[in-house]
């Protein structure tokens, strides 16, 4: 198990001698829509049998009618959701097949990246659960995954085994979560004589311990975890990827730390958290409740929150939700199933979801993080599953509204965790998207594989697993301006520069 200690680390940006991130990550021509020889995205040591140029399509080309941009442009709100994203077969004919690498099969002799645990000391009575994959050999990219809310590291798996090939690849769970709960009960009960303390929950005692002062689990303390981690274990600037509540930390942090991002991917993130305000934003209204969180959790609270708890954490509650969330009944859920219901058997669990429900909002809302992130120019990337009955497309595309140049990839069938679903398919858009990113623009972005510019595409992608043919449909939308406007408005900046020196 490595350890690594941080205390009291100021937050500093990374000294870097190459270029700023800010300069680096700028893709030439908006994101690249740019034919390209170096299309194949999966280049690395699988034993399959695949096109090396990265496609097997079925079918003939055919020249097809873009779907209106307008539906994704309402002066308020998103219109037209469902003639956007449904039917598109109908509008097309024929939907491209394309054949994607599968998960590297151990059992079948095909190797997958070693998988190590880690635990990293950041604040007394700590230790930030974390597993990690592949190396930083070779400058290969840093990618991060943030897990959502009830789950932990270990819901990535399926990335860590895979994209560890080609990347340096890290999960880690939030504080109060996973495997990062409290080493020690954080309150303490004074003693009466005659008294027998024997609480099998922590964190509702009378008094705080001086280590979990001002301790709430917050989407606040989630980014600032995630900065320092960054920042004393990885080292270097990052691609962060975050499902559900880790979708939202995700932005939140790039919001404040655009100098450690080299790109954000939303997985279905959710789209706020908190039910109470946030005492920075509004203090008087904080005021009127009894509790922000903090320890000792008041005893009137421990009531109605033990009696939720005990409803959640029945297995058959776990088994439901997990039902819900996920479209493809088949997948096998068990290993997610027992780690979950591994985590409340700690004697923290119960206080820590009393303090994750009892805290405040974050000082940024999910919008606000947004705008700041279109601001600094960080770039982003959304993928969402469409049968998610939580975060629904609509929430999707309202980022896509704020964020026209965002490629966003929309996943039939996939719920609220594409990543765990179809690991297959995110893992290849994801691929996808960091070599358009690292090179510029000039590979261009997955389905994005013809000149005609269009903004939209839908394509079934197909693969393996465990011997079966499976088939996912994924409607791509980019940005609606043409890839010759572009080319040209490039090619005439280069012209005139070179008037220029001759004249």
């Amino acid at each position: 198990m490595e350890i690594l200690s941080s205390h009291s680390a100021p937050c500093y940006p990374i000294v870097n001698s190459r270029k700023p991130v800010s300069d680096r990550r700028k893709p030439k021509f908006d994101h690249g829509y740019v034919r390209s020889e170096l299309w194949p995205l999966h280049n690395h040591n699988h034993n399959h049998n695949h096109n090396p140029s990265g496609f097997y399509l079925n079918g003939h080309n055919r020249t097809v009618k873009s779907t209106p941009i307008r539906a994704l442009k309402a002066d308020e709100g998103v219109i037209d959701a469902k003639e956007v994203l449904e039917d598109v077969t109908k509008r097309r004919g024929s939907v491209p097949k394309v054949l994607i690498p599968g998960l590297p099969d151990d059992s079948r002799g095909e190797i997958s990246a070693p998988v190590s645990s880690g635990s990293w000391e950041w604040k007394p009575k700590f230790n930030i659960h974390y597993e990690r994959s592949g190396s930083k050999k070779n400058g290969a990219p840093q990618v991060l995954f943030l897990p959502g809310f009830g789950v932990g590291s270990f819901h990535y798996e399926k990335q860590l085994k895979d994209l560890g090939q080609d990347y340096g690849v890290w999960a880690i769970d939030f504080l109060g979560q996973g495997m990062s709960l409290a080493c020690e009960d954080p309150t303490r009960q004074q003693q009466r004589e005659g008294d027998q303390v024997d609480d099998p929950f922590w964190g509702f005692g009378d008094e705080t311990e001086p280590w979990a002062d001002n301790l709430v689990y917050s989407i606040d303390l989630w980014q600032e975890q995630v900065a320092y981690f960054i920042q004393e274990v990885i080292k270097e600037p990052i691609y962060i990827v975050g499902n559900s509540l880790g979708g939202y930390v995700a932005l939140y942090f790039a919001a404040c730390n655009p100098h450690l991002v080299k790109g954000v991917t939303l997985l279905n993130a959710t789209p706020f958290w908190g039910f109470f305000p946030n005492p920075t934003r509004n203090p008087r209204l904080s005021e009127m409740f009894p509790s922000a969180g903090t320890f000792p959790l008041p005893l009137r609270v421990r009531k109605i929150i033990e009696f939720v708890w005990e409803k959640i954490r029945d297995p058959r509650s776990i088994r439901e939700i997990l039902k819900q969330v996920y479209a493809d009944h088949s997948t096998n859920i068990d290993k997610v199933f027992s780690r979950i219901l591994e985590i409340t058997e700690h004697p923290a669990a119960l206080a820590s979801f009393a303090s994750i429900m009892l805290a405040p909002q974050g000082k940024l809302s999910f919008g606000e993080a947004l705008s700041r992130c279109k601001a600094q120019d960080v770039p982003i990337c959304l993928m969402y599953g469409k049968e998610d009955p939580w975060v629904r497309p609509v929430w999707g595309l309202q980022v896509k509204k704020k964020l026209p140049e965002a490629p966003y990839y929309q996943i039939s069938p996939a719920g609220h965790c594409p990543h765990d679903e179809v690991p297959e398919v995110v893992n290849y858009l994801l691929r996808g998207w960091i070599k358009n990113l690292e090179s510029q623009g000039f590979v261009a972005l997955p389905l994005v594989d013809d000149e005609s510019g269009r903004f939209d595409v839908a394509k079934d992608l197909e693969y393996v697993r465990d011997g079966k043919k499976r088939s996912v449909r994924v409607q791509f939308y980019g940005s609606e301006t043409s890839i010759w406007s572009r080319l040209t408005s490039y090619f005439n900046t280069q012209f005139q520069n070179v008037n220029i020196k001759f004249m």
